[in-house]
């Protein structure tokens, strides 16, 4: 058909995934949705928390993308080399793809030789290969002392190295182990999730304390000695750890920086409603984004804003292609789920464009919470994919 619309989606993760099957639901079958990854897979990232801690395998949290077929959605396995937002090209393992609409979901690169040291000396449990190694260091360690580490002050999943901590402690009490170990937490941010406030940071600070867990906050580190097992920070100070659990930096991908899609903050720029770039019919969306805050912080880097971010692209994109103009406009409103061992969570959420701050609430771990997690992911890996 002569107005046959493409539309490109690159990143095959939650919000790629979520613009690719909202899009599908929403355009006739006469446009195409195109996913590109250079993965053949997609993994769950929230539940590599669980991965860690020998509660799922790696091929429970894992399905094919090649899946989305059965949706009407063309998936195309290669690496994105260049992208010309301009013209809408993008070249995927040597090949010009043209776009009529685009939509950047690349996600966030992990980046941790950028600290020497650090890939060499621990576990990197914010990918998949890095948690199922730590889970198999932590079987074997009976006493000693674990150092959950944040590399950088800024990274996706804010909570995740808290709960992570949790979790660890979790497995030692249900192994008996728990008081021949040392846990603590070292972070190169004043304090835990800081954008959603004080009682929040306050809050999740209680629930390490209350687990015998101590933080150190503004610990940035500088180097890492993988065979002495010492870390080395800004502060002057020096920690040795028996093992070490770390989230790594994190930057916008190779493809991203080397295109010239990035903007002061290091990341793309969207408009915060729209998540429209500057160039026409081109958008980005998730983790590849910065969107700055009332009070100076950017929108955390998560899953939940992904998704509900997609859902707005695809809306708008699917209101273009019919010649109308009632955009659809993100809000600003996430939660998460906070695991703290023991099969309970914790709950927060609110309004992240609220100002002069945001406006969020965490509610007290229970059972309920911890079962409204694992509901979630399993209807994202048997209904999405």
């Amino acid at each position: 058909m002569a107005d046959s619309k493409t539309i490109l989606i690159l990143g095959g993760g939650v919000g790629g995934v979520s613009t690719a099957r909202a899009l599908r639901k929403r355009l006739p079958k006469a446009h195409r949705v195109v996913l590109i990854d250079r993965e053949r897979d997609h993994v769950f990232a929230p539940s590599l928390l669980w991965l860690m801690v020998g509660q799922r395998t790696a091929d429970a949290i894992t399905r094919p993308l090649a899946r989305l077929a059965r949706k009407g959605i063309d998936v195309r396995i290669g690496n994105v080399e260049h992208i010309d937002p301009e013209r809408r090209i993008v070249t995927v393992a040597g090949q010009a793809v043209p776009a009529d609409y685009l939509v950047i979901t690349l996600g966030a690169e992990l980046a941790p030789e950028s600290i020497p040291g650090l890939a060499q000396a621990g576990h990197n449990f914010y990918a998949c290969s890095g948690a199922r190694s730590l889970w198999t260091a932590l079987e074997h360690l009976r006493s000693g002392r674990i150092v959950v580490l944040t590399a950088a002050p800024a990274y996706k999943c804010p909570a995740a190295p808290y709960e992570g901590a949790m979790l660890i402690d979790g497995w030692y009490r249900k192994q008996g182990l728990r008081d021949a170990v040392q846990i603590d937490v070292y972070a190169a941010e004043p304090a835990p999730m800081g954008v959603a406030g004080p009682h929040v940071s306050s809050a999740v600070t209680q629930l390490l304390a209350a687990k015998g867990i101590p933080y150190h906050p503004d610990h940035q580190v500088t180097a890492v000695d993988a065979d002495g097992k010492r870390l080395t920070f800004a502060n002057g100070a020096q920690v040795a750890f028996d093992l070490l659990a770390y989230v790594p930096p994190h930057r916008a991908p190779a493809v991203i920086r080397d295109s010239g899609l990035t903007g002061e903050s290091g990341w793309m720029s969207v408009d915060r409603h729209t998540l429209q770039t500057r160039w026409p019919n081109v958008y980005a969306i998730g983790d590849v984004v910065s969107i700055p805050l009332a009070l100076g912080k950017p929108l955390p880097k998560a899953g939940v804003f992904a998704h509900r971010e997609a859902e707005v692209v695809a809306e708008n994109i699917a209101q273009a292609i019919a010649g109308q103009v009632q955009p659809a406009r993100f809000d600003g409103h996430g939660e998460c789920f906070i695991e703290t061992g023991g099969g309970k969570a914790g709950f927060g959420g609110g309004d992240f464009y609220a100002e002069p701050k945001p406006a969020v609430t965490l509610h007290q771990p229970s059972w309920r919470w911890h079962l409204g997690k694992v509901w979630v992911e399993k209807s994202w890996l048997y209904t999405k994919l």
